[in-house]
């Protein structure tokens, strides 16, 4: 079994480094089943949000992590599911509209700072 947080790292490392908004990390692994984390970021196009998605891919394909299933490849919204987590990368409009975060508000919130780099954007 991989170590689920460093999937979670990398994941939000390549979201950050290709701009992605809003990431947030989510520990549900006591409120449920499905998985035991959540990441989710918005993005502001249809080609960041392939991009981003590609660099997730990417980046632990290089850890020898391969996704159990995706989902939205040709949508405003695309899922990656790593079994222990569950990656949403959304464009803006469908973040604010599904508010997926609202439905986890009981998980724990994960404090991600160290792994994204500080600048004005």
């Amino acid at each position: 079994m991989e170590n689920y947080f460093e999937i979670v790292k990398t994941a939000v490392k390549a979201i950050d480094s290709k701009r992605g908004l809003d990431i947030e990390v989510i520990k549900v692994s006591d409120l449920t089943i499905i998985t035991d984390y959540f990441v989710i970021a918005t993005t502001t196009s249809n080609t960041q949000l392939k991009a981003i998605a590609d660099e997730i891919e990417f980046k632990l394909s290089e850890q020898g992590i391969e996704p159990h299933h995706i989902e939205g490849r040709t949508s405003e919204w695309i899922c990656l599911d790593y079994t222990g987590v569950v990656i949403h990368v959304l464009l803006n409009k469908g973040r604010d509209f599904y508010q997926i975060e609202r439905l986890w508000d009981d998980g724990e919130k994960i404090d991600i700072s160290e792994f994204v780099i500080k600048e004005d954007r």
